[in-house]
């Protein structure tokens, strides 16, 4: 049966402005996201890292905005899907990548910081490729692998809370993000299952009381104490799914005997 894409666009236009669908609203909101991934690049190479790690946060709101949007507007789309992940690579994996080596790993010297740098491409990369290609619509109650956002909040908490309070030397602070680089990018292309943040709605507090109230908390301390809350917050994202998974793996040892 032939599309008719007249009427289509006339209810559209009928709906909101003039030449901007229903379904390209979503979509705003993920170029947002791409752009404020490109300008943390920039602001990167210009050693302003406080503007480069504020702009991977306001990316990851405007990313879990951008999927929130698609499902109150009904507008999920296979486009969406490939446009948010192109986002994210740019946004969580070429931003926090480029800032962790301008940050600490250029120190090291030539290839190996090139080398360890990369591997948050790499990894975020591989795990936005894995999710496209098992992709079966939102609302999913957990991802397997560290999400690339959570991967970039935790680079970014860090490097925010390091440019404000410098608490390492120079030798641990290259340290200390060479571990983590590997570390993250070793948990995003991993099987580790790390939950969703639940929906903010009376029907998810009912379901989940004690995950809504705990993730509130967190975000009204992120607020209050800022860099470092993030970055504590995003640990102990990493570890309680650590956690969760060796419970599960450890479970089917004790019932597989």
């Amino acid at each position: 049966m032939r599309h008719d894409t007249k009427s289509d666009s006339a209810g559209d236009c009928k709906a909101g402005l003039p030449f901007v669908s229903r379904s390209m609203v979503p979509s705003l909101f993920t170029v947002m996201n791409m752009v404020c991934g490109y300008v943390s690049i920039v602001m990167s190479g210009t050693d302003q890292f406080v503007a480069a790690g504020g702009f991977i946060v306001l990316a990851a709101i405007l990313d879990a905005l951008d999927g929130f949007v698609a499902r109150m507007t009904d507008t999920t789309s296979r486009f969406g899907v490939e446009l948010d992940s192109l986002s994210d690579l740019v946004s969580f994996g070429a931003a926090p990548a480029y800032l962790v080596y301008t940050f600490g790993l250029e120190d090291i010297g030539g290839v190996p910081g090139i080398v360890l740098s990369s591997l948050l491409l790499v990894g975020s990369g591989l795990r936005l490729a894995r999710f496209n290609s098992v992709f079966s619509g939102y609302g999913n109650g957990s991802f397997s692998g560290l999400p690339t956002p959570a991967q970039a909040l935790t680079v970014a908490g860090f490097v925010l809370w390091m440019s404000s309070d410098p608490l390492l030397e120079s030798n641990q602070l290259q340290s200390a993000l060479a571990l983590m680089t590997i570390v993250l990018s070793v948990l995003m292309i991993s099987r580790v299952n790390y939950d969703s943040l639940p929906k903010v709605s009376l029907e998810t507090l009912r379901e989940r009381p004690v995950q809504t109230v705990f993730y509130v908390a967190v975000f009204f301390c992120v607020i209050v104490y800022q860099a470092k809350a993030l970055f504590v917050a995003m640990l102990l994202y990493i570890l309680l799914g650590l956690l969760k998974s060796l419970s599960v793996f450890f479970r089917a040892l004790v019932f597989q005997r």
